[in-house]
């Protein structure tokens, strides 16, 4: 079983990246499990022909807890893959981790957290305890970075590699990066920044996804690229990331970079 989590910047195209890496891999044969970690639980939605499905923490709020099912949290999607959102609490009260906290234990109690592939689609603006659990407890043992070339979306990038760096030296810290997905923004230089990124954090870009408007018109007809437009070529770019994260084996230990040093390197690509 290969455990992956997605994380980078609220609205940096992470979750539906997610969404069609999974759609990729479920075309391939593989058994898929998309776990949605993000208040907004709008992970999997693409998956499920836009149905916001109900979330573990809508579950655990109304007491149903002791009682819950598996078809009460798990949903099938676009060539089956099996889609959960752990949700959020209410607006201005409590933590958003909590949802994810109570979404791994409650899979494991119903024998559900399995698969040929089991993807994390994480919130990585703050990777506090609830959102750095699926790396802390052993979870996501391979750590994709989904950024842009822009500079908040760096940042938000290189604090995960502290995360990662520092949680990999604990017990039962399995997490290594296995690499940076780039996501294009459409600025200029914007892929040579990336790769320069990843090797200064002593990784690789794995794969950078131009921007193109068929996500946009895929997602209006609530779809994915994979599914909405199978024979694209963004269809393509997704199945090659699914492949090239089946076949990864280059997992490290980031070096993060100072915030002087980051600044530094985007300098050299961006326009003053």
């Amino acid at each position: 079983m290969k455990q992956i989590a997605l994380y980078g910047k609220g609205g940096i195209g992470k979750s539906t990246t997610a969404a069609n890496l999974s759609a990729a891999l479920a075309e391939m044969g593989m058994d898929v499990l998309q776990i949605g970690c993000d208040p907004k639980r709008d992970s999997t939605r693409m998956l499920m022909h836009g149905s916001w499905i109900p979330t573990v923490l809508d579950q655990v709020r109304e007491g149903r807890e002791a009682s819950i099912t598996p078809d009460q949290i798990v949903f099938r999607g676009f060539r089956g893959v099996r889609c959960v959102e752990a949700g959020g609490p209410e607006p201005g009260v409590g933590c958003a981790g909590r949802g994810i906290i109570a979404t791994f234990q409650l899979l494991e109690r119903l024998d559900s957290l399995k698969g040929d592939v089991i993807l994390y689609d994480v919130l990585g603006d703050v990777v506090c305890g609830g959102f750095a659990m699926p790396m802390r407890e052993g979870y996501a043992q391979e750590v994709y970075l989904v950024t842009s070339g822009e500079l908040m979306s760096l940042y938000a990038a290189n604090n995960i590699c502290r995360a990662i760096a520092r949680l990999a030296g604990r017990v039962r810290g399995r997490c290594r990066l296995a690499g940076v997905i780039g996501n294009g923004a459409g600025q200029a230089r914007e892929e040579p920044l990336v790769r320069a990124f990843a090797d200064r954090i002593h990784s690789r870009l794995v794969t950078f996804i131009p921007r193109d408007p068929i996500v946009q018109r895929a997602e209006i007809n609530r779809m994915t690229v994979i599914e909405f437009a199978p024979d694209s070529a963004q269809a393509g770019v997704y199945r090659s990331l699914a492949k090239s994260i089946l076949e990864n084996r280059n997992l490290v230990i980031p070096t993060p970079l100072s915030m002087d040093d980051l600044e530094s390197l985007a300098m050299e690509f961006i326009p003053a």
